[in-house]
């Protein structure tokens, strides 16, 4: 007997009925960032895994446990964890750096770490995400942060807080990092083995362990901000100064400190308590030494990832609207082969115009055919037959309305439609909308 083979754990089926789902948090991610400037990039799924190890950290949960990696003869590659890294080495390689700055690019991409699925955790998940390179100014800053507060705005999610920090620069950091051996060593056998091992390399990382041990005694534990040098709290004092102006709520948490390595100065996030524990629907922050560690001139950056699935996550439950599924808009009904070959005629001039047409492919009696157009939710439907094909004319249905409109099969039939969908279009639109081939008008549920 064949056995059923499954998806792999920790990973989901986007079905058609969901799609227009994702559609909606792409199109208007696209079209927010595409409004700040920044245009689309496309990288590899694949790096060397090299590249994570130098940018996301050695102590990272991410590298030391998360990472899928795979050997191909000598070569070692790595599923992408995050899109920074590899975002950043394409623009070092390509010499978008050497262009006008500041460089501005957004994507949309798959990400792959082996973590214990949960509900907004997943091994296989999605992001949007946006890099600027070449600006050291906080202004930049609040303009990454404001992006993103406009997506999430433009989705109309509610109940969503923006927490931000400083993490400080390399000069300051050393000195926080100093203090945080000395705290944490009076309890090092109590911390977890992991963290044992990031006492000595990076203490700040115990600070974003999961263990809940390890959370309670970092509970007390120095604070970031009372070390950071001259530069990094002007910087950090006049971030919160812009997002102030730009009315941008805002609340210092100095316990936030990313999950990855490469951060310096900012970072900050944007949370909700109605998914549960995985409530990080939007993370970045400035990150000044990557490309620098990449190989590249030392050029200052800043970005963000968001979470699709978990943005989808939050709009399910505050029942968000999404833009509808696009629907058919002429169903053919046929009786005979004549009528069928007349149909595919149609269709074929319908599609090419940009609109959605179709007609009977299993056989189906002429009643089994108009409740399919109806269960497909077509706008409108023609029934031909011998009597139309003789007298080059048909009956046009208004499924909604109920209505009919004679129309002509001749060869202005696509506009003769045309004529027909705009009178609709005029009912239910404020202002009208001419059809074409990238238009077929969406409403929102």
């Amino acid at each position: 007997m064949a056995q059923n083979i499954k998806r792999p754990n920790g990973t989901e089926d986007v079905l058609p009925k969901d799609i227009h789902k994702w559609y909606t948090v792409e199109k208007i991610a696209r079209e927010t960032a595409e409004s700040f400037g920044f245009s689309e990039i496309r990288i590899p799924t694949f790096e060397n895994t090299d590249l994570f190890l130098r940018s996301v950290g050695e102590t990272t949960d991410v590298v030391q446990k998360e990472m899928y990696t795979v050997k191909a003869k000598e070569t070692e590659f790595t599923l992408r964890p995050e899109g920074t890294a590899g975002t950043i080495r394409a623009m070092l390689q390509n010499g978008l750096l050497n262009e006008a700055l500041p460089q501005r690019v957004f994507y949309i991409l798959s990400c792959f770490r082996h973590e214990r699925p949960q509900a907004g955790r997943l091994r296989e998940f999605h992001q949007f995400g946006l890099e600027m390179a070449g600006s050291q100014s906080p202004a930049a800053d609040a303009e990454v942060i404001s992006l993103a507060k406009t997506i999430l705005d433009r989705l109309e999610i509610k109940n969503i807080e923006l927490y931000i920090n400083s993490i400080g620069c390399p000069t300051c950091r050393a000195k926080y990092h100093e203090a945080l051996r000395a705290y944490f060593e009076a309890r090092k056998g109590e911390l977890c083995e992991t963290c044992q091992d990031r006492l000595a390399k990076n203490p700040m990382r115990i600070l974003d362990c999961k263990s809940p041990i390890c959370q309670d005694i970092g509970k007390d534990a120095p604070l970031i901000l009372d070390y950071l040098c001259e530069d990094c709290s002007d910087h950090f004092e006049k971030l919160k100064k812009y997002l102030t102006n730009l009315g941008i709520e805002y609340k210092v948490n100095p316990k936030i400190v990313r999950g990855l390595d490469y951060y310096t100065k900012t970072v900050f996030e944007f949370v909700t308590t109605e998914i549960g524990a995985q409530g990080t629907v939007c993370g970045g922050g400035r990150y000044d030494g990557l490309v620098e560690q990449l190989g590249g001139q030392h050029t200052p950056a800043l970005g963000f990832g968001m979470g699709i699935e978990r943005l989808l996550l939050v709009m399910d439950k505050q029942n968000c609207a999404y833009l509808s599924p696009r629907k058919c808009d002429l169903y053919l009904a046929t009786m005979g082969d004549a009528a069928l070959e007349k149909a595919m005629e149609l269709a074929k001039q319908l599609r090419e115009y940009g609109l959605y047409a179709e007609y009977d492919l299993m056989g189906r009696g002429i009643k089994a055919q108009m409740k399919y157009a109806n269960k497909i939710g077509a706008s409108f439907t023609i029934v031909l037959g011998d009597n139309e094909l003789n007298e080059k004319k048909a009956m046009i249905k208004d499924m909604e309305k109920g209505e009919e409109t004679e129309i002509l099969l001749d060869d202005k039939f696509v506009g003769n439609f045309e004529a027909v969908y705009f009178n609709k279009m005029m009912d239910v639109l404020d202002e009208p909308q001419i059809m074409g081939a990238s238009n077929n008008p969406v409403e929102v549920k």
